[in-house]
């Protein structure tokens, strides 16, 4: 497997089941230190006048990987086959903070372009944080949002980051 650069532009795919469905690892760091978590929540498309590529990600304020979300400039998205479903499912429910998860995984990272990401994903996005944010108790109009989502009260911060490189794994 061999991950290759591509125009964001020439993308195509379904934000609904990539995000979704088939789940994406959000990563930081470097090779010094680095986390990821796997995230089914977030969106991509466009902000500012509607040229600026853009993932928005959210990210509990207890989960580890906000840190090195918070300590670095860019963050990645990767996506994988199905085959890698197993793999994320642990590194959606342990914590790199408790033990090094990526060790009971088959995934590979890779340190470029100012962060990492995963030599085995078939889609990678690297983004440049341009904006975080927190949501608020008071914007949420459907309350059930609430009570089926934060009954802690532990509201997600919001990052937007424009897409700054794109890369497909070339089979």
């Amino acid at each position: 497997m061999s991950l290759k650069a591509i125009d964001i532009k020439e993308l195509n795919f379904n934000p609904m089941t990539l995000i979704g469905k088939e789940w994406m690892l959000v990563s930081a760091g470097n090779e010094k230190a680095f986390n990821t978590m796997t995230a089914q929540w977030g969106h991509l498309g466009a902000i500012w006048n509607g040229d600026m590529p853009t993932s928005v990600i959210y990210l509990r304020p207890q989960r580890y990987t906000r840190e090195f979300v918070d300590k670095n400039d860019y963050y990645t998205l990767s996506f994988f086959d199905p085959y890698y479903k197993t793999d994320l499912l642990y590194l959606g429910t342990h914590s790199g903070r408790n033990e090094d998860k990526l060790a009971r995984t088959s995934l590979t990272p890779v340190f470029s372009d100012k962060s990492v990401y995963f030599k085995e994903a078939k889609m990678v996005l690297v983004c440049r944080k341009v904006y975080k944010g927190v949501l608020h108790e008071e914007g949420f109009i459907d309350q059930s949002i609430l009570k089926k989502n934060y009954p802690e009260r532990d509201f997600h911060y919001v990052y937007i980051g424009e897409i700054v490189k794109a890369y497909v794994n070339e089979e």
